[in-house]
């Protein structure tokens, strides 16, 4: 098919659903033939994703790789910021990481080529493979004080030769002034590469904003190529953790109650989104003691801090919850830095993650962890306890786990590959560092089973339901974008 420009999504602000956009372009193309992938040269998250080649990227583009049905690889996002705490992040680049910054240093012009060429390096390599490329850029693309060490958003752009779609959400109001203000914020070369503007997440009848979309029009000099209406009933993974405290705060009858211990520094929270669609349950997040106590089963997730957070679950009282909920009864299951909080102790001699040398844990497993430098990334295939089933996750995480002195080693899963994981005390108190096992249907009826006496729904396809969401979201941006607009622009 004929090569097409890239199209990149960039923003008038963060949060205004340049993710969820992109994801829907990359099944659009896929839908009229193209074979698309994603690219964002620099994200910030927590939550990441392994690649099938053991190296680690932002979740959002291995999401928009879902989308677009191809692997996701380190080139469609060569440069990930993974926060620690308020002013650190562990900077990942080609999906290893290469150290811990401030932001003051990061962003720093000094040494800055550097980064800028690998990024720039890792578009054309997947531009090579790919069309159409579907770029994302990153917050505002107005934030002119960092105009000179931009990697992301308009230098990226002019790179790429990037056909520039600003997006703007209008459910934040002041629509107008963010576009108008975004464009004429712009240098001269800058505003060239803007081809047209997104307005997303409408609410109410559409044709009360016609004057608008001819005033925006007028004002900035290219065309509006939709109004993306807000939905509620289309589920694709969100990139920020944000409203997690929001989702289902208070447990219910009829259900098994499901909680998520609410950490901090949690990270790859999307490891709970099966269970959380699946009818059976009512997943909530809550670091609410009395909440956590009403719990059938407690979920104790990844974090960007293990320690951290270990010392905050012991300072409001949650980690007395968590032991008083087992003792009565509840499932308790740890995923990577919770499967590490579970056991005896957390020690970290060599400050990988801070100050504290070590903790105690929840003493809820018969195991003890040390802190490493070394980052394990890989994709896994695994059998779980005595389970035929061949289940896949992926590994992100930093540290050892062993069994204390005198205890054996109880093993949670069997990988492909021979290794070992997790450690399984029984039914009721288990843990692994495995993300992405909640994904497996096996798995959760396994995680469901004790409660069958709750349980009147059949069982969930996590698999089938997002390849669902994917259309739907496809269908749904594509009846409100002028596409063929939008393939004139990216053949000019």
């Amino acid at each position: 098919m004929k090569k097409l420009s890239p199209l990149m999504l960039a923003g008038t602000g963060s949060d205004v659903g340049k993710s969820v956009i992109a994801a829907a372009f990359c099944r659009i193309f896929l839908q009229d033939g193209y074979q698309p992938a994603p690219f964002k040269a620099q994200n910030m998250a927590l939550n990441s994703y392994a690649t099938p080649e053991g190296l680690e990227i932002g979740r959002a583009q291995a999401v928009q790789a879902e989308a677009a049905k191809v692997d996701c690889h380190t080139d469609m996002n060569p440069l990930l910021l993974k926060p620690s705490s308020d002013q650190i992040c562990q900077v990942i680049l080609n999906g290893k990481p290469v150290g811990n910054q401030s932001a003051y240093q990061y962003f720093r012009k000094e040494g800055r080529q550097e980064l800028r060429d690998a990024v720039n390096a890792a578009f054309d390599r997947l531009q090579n493979r790919f069309n159409p490329i579907v770029m994302e850029g990153a917050g505002s693309i107005s934030e002119i004080n960092l105009r000179d060490v931009d990697l992301v958003n308009l230098p990226m752009a002019a790179h790429a030769k990037a056909s520039v779609i600003l997006v703007a959400d209008i459910d934040r109001g002041g629509v107008f002034a963010s576009v108008y203000g975004s464009i004429m914020l712009l240098n001269e070369e800058e505003r060239k590469l803007i081809k047209g503007v997104l307005i997303n997440k409408f609410r109410g009848d559409i044709r009360l904003f016609e004057s608008g979309v001819t005033m925006l029009e007028e004002l900035c000099g290219v065309p509006v190529v939709g109004v993306v209406p807000y939905y509620k009933d289309i589920h694709i993974e969100e990139e920020d953790s944000v409203m997690l405290e929001t989702k289902n705060l208070q447990a219910s009858h009829g259900k098994v109650n499901v909680a998520v211990i609410l950490l901090r520094h949690l990270s790859n929270f999307t490891d709970f989104n099966a269970l959380e669609r699946d009818p059976r349950v009512h997943l909530y997040y809550t670091n609410n003691t009395d909440e956590v106590e009403k719990a059938d089963i407690i979920l104790i997730p990844g974090s960007k801090n293990t320690l951290s957070d270990l010392y905050e679950l012991r300072r409001n009282g949650v980690a007395q919850s968590i032991i008083r909920a087992h003792k009565s009864g509840a499932t308790v299951m740890g995923i990577c830095g919770g499967y590490q909080i579970m056991g005896e102790e957390v020690c970290d001699p060599d400050h990988v993650e801070g100050d504290i040398e070590r903790l105690p844990g929840l003493g809820l497993l018969p195991i003890t962890t040390k802190m490493q430098g070394e980052k394990i990334t890989r994709q896994v295939k695994f059998n779980f306890l005595n389970s035929p089933v061949m289940c896949e996750g992926y590994e992100i995480h930093m540290g050892t786990t062993l069994p204390v002195h005198g205890q054996s080693l109880s093993t949670m899963n069997k990988l492909q590959d021979g290794r070992e994981d997790g450690y399984y005390k029984d039914r009721t108190c288990f843990g692994t560092y495995i993300h992405g096992i909640l994904d497996n249907g096996a798995f959760i009826e396994f995680l469901l089973e004790p409660f069958a006496d709750k349980i009147t729904d059949e069982p969930f396809d996590f698999k089938a339901f997002k390849e669902e969401q994917y259309n739907k979201l496809a269908d749904h941006v594509r009846s409100h974008v002028n596409m063929d607009l939008i393939y004139q622009i990216m053949k000019d």
